[in-house]
């Protein structure tokens, strides 16, 4: 639940900066994000009450500068409430938390793993997940749940998340044709949802087989003498 002490003036969305006007360090940050955008858009494509902003900011404060993490999504909002879309996600509008934070750490690791702990919790944000792939002792993906205001790391891969009806994870796989580690949406089985192009190739290959079956019962029908087109 959104709780901060706030001035007597509210700016507004239009009101505020849209951005840092700092660029995000590679790709993958990005990609990674847009990945799992273009999924929830497929998976919930009726639901109007989600929205999933990347590297938008996020106002808790009239007078403090916005958090702006690299993706973020917010259940039992507006998705979409007019055709200029949101140009920034204000936390005294809006009146709900976001459920879920994703950083992707590029390059050296900044204040994911400290301070921005502390600011997700005090924010009230229920699920703050980190992923960096250049790790190699240590968890490449941290799933943090907030529970009496602390987080607590979760130790599987993928995690479900009840509050939120999904689970997130990663494993191999090719997006904008490249290979590698992704992060994808789970169900409650652990079963991964498939991409957009996945899905595209899914229906193609079903159109394919319907078209082959149909082939194999017009020749049965021709070597019975019967015309399959006639009537």
């Amino acid at each position: 639940m959104f709780q901060y002490e706030l001035p007597r003036y509210l700016p507004t969305a239009d009101e505020l900066p849209c951005s840092d006007d700092t660029p995000v360090d590679n790709e993958l940050q990005e990609l990674i994000p847009g990945l799992l955008k273009s999924i929830l858009q497929i998976l919930w494509a009726e639901r109007m009450d989600w929205f999933f902003g990347i590297d938008m900011g996020i106002y808790y404060h009239p007078e403090q500068p916005p958090i702006v993490p690299d993706a973020f999504l917010s259940l039992g909002v507006e998705r979409v409430y007019d055709e200029e879309l949101r140009p920034s996600y204000v936390l005294w509008e809006e009146l709900v938390v976001p459920s879920l934070v994703l950083e992707v750490v590029s390059g050296n690791p900044g204040r994911e793993y400290t301070s921005k702990l502390d600011e997700y919790a005090r924010m009230g944000v229920l699920y703050y997940v980190i992923y960096n792939s250049k790790r190699r002792r240590k968890p490449k993906l941290e799933i943090h749940k907030l529970v009496n205001g602390k987080y607590e790391l979760q130790e599987h891969n993928p995690v479900w998340m009840p509050e939120i009806g999904l689970g997130i994870g990663y494993e191999r796989g090719e997006y904008g044709g490249v290979t590698r580690d992704w992060l994808y949406w789970y169900d409650e089985e652990d079963r991964r949802y498939p991409t957009p192009a996945e899905q595209i190739r899914q229906a193609q290959a079903q159109v394919a087989q319907e078209r082959d079956r149909s082939n194999r019962l017009a020749a049965k029908l021709q070597a019975l003498g019967i015309d399959p087109d006639g009537d």
